[in-house]
């Protein structure tokens, strides 16, 4: 915000990870003037309310003779064709030499990327904020480690997390229902609800495990055919809900018909579907070790999404890596032994097999996961 207009900076994340709260306490560090809107509430077909905004800034621009304001605006995936429009109004500033500089906010990863790629190629940056760390969530609400894997780093519902009840509640309608509700159903022709509803539920309580798209499909009730769940499920992955990550292999037909791992974004996504409370889960050995695999898992594919690298697991008969990084020619291979009971053969295999920049384990006999989740994923390329 401080450099010259030069792109639209769009800044793209989940919900309730504190996009508007950063922006906000950034606009109050820069001391510039600025006019703040949001779409939350606003009719999805008012193409109109775009232009409004816009000229509400540019007569603060010139009534109070500034030399430059910043517009923001929040949740713009809401209203319909909103590139077109934010590339007109743009447009015309750059033609005007009006020195508006906009800062767009969003949650719904694949519309914002839809319009971005559309209309507005060459015309933005993309800042792009994950989940909260599990330093982060240590530094400002004092969480332990096992917190950190069990609850996940939702910073709205960590002061929640001596109440299960609470919590658990604050997870379903701050979260999953405002995602499925609001980011997904509605902007996106789904032809049954319901069932993408019981897909996240079921992905999500499997996360950190195989589970086929066949399997799946005989587990729901109304269930439709894989090629709905795979498109249920990238729907899923673009919110920043669930994810299916592919197997890793150099023939991609073949890594595009592999079984899903599935893996949330989120622990707290997993252990709201769990039976087991926090306390039982940390003495159950062979549960946290789930638990501890699926929370790794996390921190991978919000690294993964913030850094731009690619996120596979291996598997080759009885061998299998819990996860692969790819960064263009570079390959780390990553173990997670959450409990004594788990073999680690497989990464001397792949390590044979590809030569990986890296391969260790997190967890029992390797790197703690406490180090390992305040690593800079990006350097180990």
């Amino acid at each position: 915000m401080e450099e010259p207009r030069r792109f639209i900076q769009v800044v793209m994340g989940p919900r309730q990870v504190g996009k508007s709260t950063v922006v906000k306490q950034v606009l109050k560090d820069l001391d510039l003037p600025f006019q703040f809107f949001s779409a939350d509430n606003v009719p999805a077909t008012d193409k109109t309310w775009i232009s409004n905004c816009w000229s509400a800034a540019r007569s603060v621009l010139e009534n109070k003779g500034y030399g430059s304001i910043i517009l923001v605006i929040d949740e713009i995936q809401k209203i319909q064709n909103w590139s077109e429009v934010i590339k007109k109004e743009w447009d015309d500033d750059t033609f005007h030499d009006r020195n508006i500089k906009v800062l767009l906010l969003g949650s719904s990863r694949v519309l914002l990327e839809k319009g971005l790629s559309e209309s507005l190629a060459g015309r933005f940056e993309e800042i792009r904020m994950s989940h909260w760390r599990y330093d982060e969530m240590k530094d400002c609400f004092g969480f332990t480690l096992d917190q950190y894997i069990f609850y996940g780093g939702y910073p709205g519902a960590a002061p929640l997390v001596s109440d299960e009840d609470r919590f658990q509640q604050y997870i379903q309608s701050a979260i999953i229902d405002a995602t499925i509700n609001k980011d997904i159903l509605m902007d996106t022709p789904i032809s049954k609800p319901a069932l993408l509803r019981q897909t996240f539920e079921l992905g999500a309580a499997y996360s950190g495990s195989l589970l086929s798209l066949t399997k799946m499909v005989g587990s729901l009730q109304d269930a439709g055919n894989t090629s709905t769940l795979a498109g249920y499920l990238n729907l899923l992955n673009e919110s920043g809900l669930l994810g299916g990550l592919q197997k890793f292999c150099i023939d991609t037909a073949r890594r595009k018909a592999s079984i899903p791992k599935l893996q949330v974004y989120n622990n707290a996504l997993r252990t709201i579907y769990s039976s087991l409370s926090f306390d039982k889960a940390i003495v159950d050995r062979k549960a946290w070790g789930h638990i501890l695999e699926s929370g790794v898992g996390a921190y991978i594919v919000n690294e993964a999404f913030a850094k731009r690298f690619e996120v596979y697991y291996w598997r080759e008969r009885d061998a299998e890596v819990d996860f692969v990084l790819r960064k263009k020619d570079s390959l780390v291979a990553i173990e997670i032994k959450g409990n004594a009971e788990k073999r680690t053969e497989g990464l001397d295999v792949f390590k044979e097999k590809y030569n990986p920049k890296a391969a260790f384990i997190v967890g029992d006999g390797g790197i703690s996961p406490e180090v390992f989740l305040t690593m800079d994923l990006n350097k180990l390329f």
